[in-house]
């Protein structure tokens, strides 16, 4: 994690993205308009980034509906009694499972494939351009692992191609094509060129070492979503990416770091603009969760969770909004249950306190703060997927090493969550002390006789909030061994965790024949039981 950005930088950049998006035909040919002559393209980077951090539209559009009404709650990390947050009961609202579709290749997909496209053959931008090359294939990493066949190749290309109506591409080649992407740009990146990105990279600033870092780490990524598909491949990509040099340090973490409430609602975190914000009493932290760290004695627990007796009060200067982050007080919510007075009503729960506002809510001083870091990709996560590398005898690495540097970044990054000055409200947590993350690894050491879970349950772990990553690492690994919310009324799913998000619904309309064909393909069709390709059974 390596800056933040001046709000004006963001603001010109949406605006430019606005500006790049309606009026076409006049904005190419009045000459008080925007051209490719007067284009600043990093803005449209920069917009890219703010955009991929989840608040499109400076109301949280797709972070309230796929990232808190869906995947959280899918992956238990939170739980929710609300209708409207349908994750944890496996119902069905199609604009929630569209929303990160529609909010991405609106605007995202076409910011970066126009960077990529005018910066291609500029000498003076090779690193611009490479960096851009990267960043695609995070955004497309996502996109396709939310919702397997999707347009790619030819996404994004209205304006330079004229292809209104991209066809579907297999995940299979996408992820063959990001994979080639990711080894020739990390290649390409110069440390000795010029820096022209500067600070519109929000992520490292136009570091061309930090983005060649991050390059094999998503490729690891991308490797390890094949285990099972592609075992082959999977090895491969592996040794290819742990060749070329993965992140070593919380250091090298991809971390969004936002700008607080004040300075305007379009660069605020939004899971912190939702979590604190207008959806403040709408989910708390899930029994899951709070039992397994319970049992463990995991420090970050009070990084995780707080306890307020009044969620909706979200003065950030009233202890009650900030609540209790002491460890033995959290207690999470159990998932699948609801407040209609039925029998599933939250009073009806085994154990029920007594009062739903002693459950634990997200933690007002970490992770549900307005400036609160998004992450795109970490250390901790890395480290996690070279141990099990490792453990297949893929990498010359010791699995027990890279799991126990594994926990450990997880553990140092709560002191990043609570240390970022100008916070709002403001970050009183000090950072886990070694002697405790050393207790925690000596009381939960590394067993490799039950290695696949305690990596990948670390995994899930360390990507709290990272709730499309963590719910595709789960699809992939099948760790933790999770529960499913069985037999909630009116659910689409049979009683079974979603492995997918459906397609936009306006693509029937906009895009039908190529839509009607990828949902041929699916086994099942277009259901959030369908599974994409890496996802076997």
């Amino acid at each position: 994690m390596k800056q933040n950005i001046f709000i004006i930088s963001l603001l010109a950049a949406v605006m430019v993205l606005t500006g790049c998006h309606k009026n076409f035909v006049a904005i190419n040919t009045d000459p008080e308009h925007l051209t490719v002559a007067n284009m600043n393209y990093k803005y449209l980077f920069t917009a890219a980034q703010l955009i991929t951090s989840g608040n499109s539209d400076a109301n949280a559009y797709e972070d309230e509906r796929n990232a808190l009404g869906y995947a959280a709650l899918m992956i238990q990390h939170t739980s929710s009694t609300f209708g409207y947050y349908p994750g944890d009961k496996y119902t069905y609202i199609s604009s929630y499972n569209s929303a990160y579709w529609e909010q991405n290749y609106d605007g995202p997909v076409r910011n970066i494939q126009e960077v990529i496209y005018h910066t291609k053959t500029d000498a003076a931008q090779v690193n611009f351009y490479n960096i851009a090359r990267i960043f695609r294939v995070f955004m497309f990493q996502r996109i396709t692992d939310m919702y397997g066949d999707c347009p790619y190749f030819q996404a994004g290309l209205g304006y330079i191609s004229g292809i209104t109506s991209p066809k579907y591409d297999k995940q299979k080649d996408i992820y063959d094509d990001m994979l080639n992407e990711l080894k020739q740009a990390a290649a390409n990146l110069d440390p000795n060129a010029p820096n022209t990105l500067g600070g519109s990279d929000v992520l490292y600033g136009g570091d061309p070492v930090e983005w060649k870092k991050f390059a094999y780490s998503e490729m690891l990524r991308l490797a390890m979503r094949m285990v099972k598909v592609d075992p082959a491949s999977a090895q491969t990509w592996a040794q290819a990416a742990f060749a070329g040099g993965l992140m070593t340090s919380v250091n090298d973490n991809a971390a969004f770091t936002h700008n607080n409430y004040s300075q305007g609602n379009s660069t605020v975190n939004g899971l912190g603009l939702v979590m604190n914000g207008y959806d403040a009493n709408a989910s708390r932290l899930s029994k899951t969760l709070v039992d397994l760290m319970d049992s463990t004695a995991d420090p970050r627990l009070s990084y995780f969770g707080t306890v307020s007796t009044n969620p909706l009060d979200i003065d950030p200067t009233d202890p009650v909004s900030l609540g209790d982050n002491t460890a033995s007080v959290q207690l999470g919510q159990p998932n699948g249950y609801d407040n209609g007075g039925g029998i599933y009503d939250i009073t009806k729960a085994p154990g029920y306190p007594g009062d739903q506002n002693k459950y634990s809510i997200v933690n007002r001083n970490s992770f549900s703060r307005y400036d609160a870091p998004t992450y795109f990709l970490t250390f901790a996560q890395t480290a996690f997927l070279e141990a099990e590398a490792a453990l297949k005898g893929w990498i010359s690495a010791d699995p027990g090493t890279l799991y126990a540097a594994g926990v450990t970044a997880a553990m140092q990054q709560m002191g990043q969550m609570s240390s970022l000055e100008g916070s709002f409200p403001a970050a009183t947590l000090p950072p886990i002390a070694d002697a405790d993350i050393a207790a925690y690894l000596a009381a939960n050491p590394y067993n490799a006789a039950d290695a696949l879970n305690q990596i990948n349950t670390q995994y899930w772990l360390a990507s709290f909030m990272d709730e499309y990553e963590a719910w595709a690492n789960w699809r992939r690994s099948g760790f933790p061994a999770l529960v499913p919310v069985a037999g909630y009324p009116g659910n689409a799913t049979g009683g079974t965790i979603p492995r997918r998000f459906t397609y936009s619904v306006s693509e029937v309309s906009v895009n039908q024949v190529n839509y009607q064909s990828a949902v041929s393909a699916l086994q099942g069709g277009d259901k959030m039981t369908s599974r994409v390709w890496w996802d076997t059974k």
